[in-house]
């Protein structure tokens, strides 16, 4: 039987009710782990879809993982950022203690990702 990698990396999106909404996500999430085979990408929502964090977590726990890295794939440091997600990693960490839980800052807040985005809207406008 396979054993689960001992790190894993979870995408921390929003979520939404039409389902179309996580294909990019479902993208970015296959291209990271491709990019990491030996740890386990997987991708959680705050709300409206699943699988939701905690429940992420509790089988990635489960599952044998020690340590836990949170990217939130949001483009700023929001409520949900700034309020909800810290909330819900406490609980996690007393829920799963004997996993290392850290939590990344939002995607979009990353000056390599800005310039990623910036690069888009000049092409898109016609621009250098």
């Amino acid at each position: 039987m396979n054993q689960a990698p001992q790190r894993a990396l979870i995408l921390f999106a929003h979520g939404a009710r039409a389902a179309s909404w996580a294909a990019p996500f479902e993208r970015l999430r296959d291209m990271t782990q491709a990019r990491m085979p030996g740890t386990r990408v997987a991708l959680a929502f705050l709300e409206l879809m699943t699988p939701q964090l905690s429940e992420l977590v509790a089988e990635l726990a489960a599952a044998g993982a020690a340590r836990i890295t949170v990217v939130p794939v949001f483009l700023g440091q929001g409520g949900h950022v700034l309020r909800d997600l810290p909330l819900l990693v406490e609980q996690l960490r007393n829920d799963h203690p004997g996993v290392a839980i850290e939590v990344a800052g939002a995607v979009g807040e990353d000056p390599s990702v800005l310039k990623a985005m910036t690069d888009y809207c000049v092409a898109a406008a016609g621009g250098a």
